[in-house]
C-alpha cells in the first residue's frame, strides 16, 4: 500500500506529536513556581530519587516511538485497502462504542502484561525496572520504557485495540491521541484543580504515583483509563490526597493515613 498524507500516516505520527506537545506544556508549567503548590513530590525529589537524567529519558522515548512507527506502518501496509477508496466513517454512536471497546481492550492487555512484568523477576529486573527508575514521574517520562516493553504493552496493545474495536484509521487518530494525552497526564506529577481527566477517571496522576513508589510496587497496575482490573483482582491500593507539610500534595495509601491519625 502506498502511504501518503493519509489517515494511516496521520494515525501513526499525530499521537507522537501530541505526546511532545502535551508533555511540553507540562515542562513549561514546571517553571511556574506557584504550581509547586500542586506538585505530588517536592521539586528536589526528582533529582534525588530518579536514577536517569532527563536527556536519557528523551532519547529512550524517541527510540520507543521509532519502534511504534515501524510496527504501525507495517500493520497498515498488511491490512490496508489497496483500492484507494477511503473508508466511510460510521455513525457517531458507533464511533463512541468503538472508543469504549478500544479502551477496555487496551486496559485489559496492559493490566495483565504490566502485572506479569512485576511478578516475573527476570522481566522486572531486565525490562520493566527501566520505567521504575523514575520514582518521581514527570510528563515526558510517560513512555520511558525498555523498547521490548514498549513493543509489548503499548504497540501491541494499541494494535489489538485498533483491530478488535474495528475502528477506521481516521478514528484511530483521535483515539490514540486521546490515549497519549491520558498517559502523559497520569505521569505529570501534578494534582491540578479543574483537571477534567481527574474528574472523568479514577486512574489519574495520584493513582499512578502510588504505583511508582516502593510501597505501591505490587498495586495499581491498571493503565491508562480505568481501575477495573485492580479492583476485581485485589491489586487496588486505596489512597487519599493529602496536603504535604511544606506545601504541595501527596498521594498516600489509606493505611498510612489511618496510622498517622491514630498515632
Amino acid at each position: 500500500m502506498a502511504i501518503g498524507a493519509s489517515d494511516e500516516l496521520l494515525g501513526t505520527f499525530v499521537p507522537i506529536a501530541v505526546y511532545w506537545l502535551y508533555s511540553g506544556m507540562y515542562v513549561a508549567l514546571d517553571g511556574v513556581e506557584r504550581l509547586d503548590l500542586y506538585r505530588l513530590h517536592p521539586r528536589e525529589e526528582e533529582a534525588a530519587k530518579n536514577a536517569v537524567p532527563r536527556s536519557a529519558v528523551v532519547w529512550g522515548v524517541l527510540v520507543q516511538q521509532a519502534f511504534q512507527v515501524a510496527v504501525s506502518l507495517t500493520l497498515f501496509a498488511v491490512i490496508g485497502d489497496e483500492s484507494g477508496i477511503e473508508q466511510k466513517q460510521p455513525p457517531a454512536l458507533m464511533i463512541a462504542l468503538q472508543f469504549v471497546i478500544a479502551m477496555f481492550v487496551m486496559d485489559t492487555w496492559q493490566y495483565f502484561m504490566h502485572r506479569y512484568m512485576h511478578v516475573n523477576k527476570f522481566l522486572y529486573k531486565h525490562i520493566h525496572s527501566k520505567h521504575h527508575t523514575l520514582v518521581v514521574p514527570y510528563s515526558f517520562g510517560a513512555l520511558y520504557n525498555h523498547p521490548l516493553e514498549g513493543l509489548i504493552l503499548d504497540t501491541i496493545g494499541g494494535a489489538l485495540s485498533f483491530l478488535i474495536s474495528g475502528m477506521t484509521p481516521r478514528t484511530s487518530i483521535f483515539f490514540f491521541s486521546f490515549a497519549t494525552i491520558k498517559t502523559v497526564d497520569d505521569h505529570c506529577g501534578l494534582w491540578l484543580p479543574g483537571n477534567v481527566l481527574h474528574a472523568l477517571f479514577n486512574n489519574n496522576s495520584a493513582y499512578h504515583d502510588i504505583h511508582h513508589q516502593l510501597y505501591g510496587n505490587k498495586y495499581n497496575f491498571s493503565q491508562p483509563f480505568f481501575v477495573l482490573w485492580d479492583k476485581i483482582l485485589g491489586t487496588y491500593m486505596p489512597y487519599s490526597i493529602e496536603h504535604r507539610k511544606g506545601g504541595g500534595f501527596e498521594s498516600r495509601p489509606a493505611k498510612l493515613v489511618e496510622q498517622t491519625k491514630t498515632d
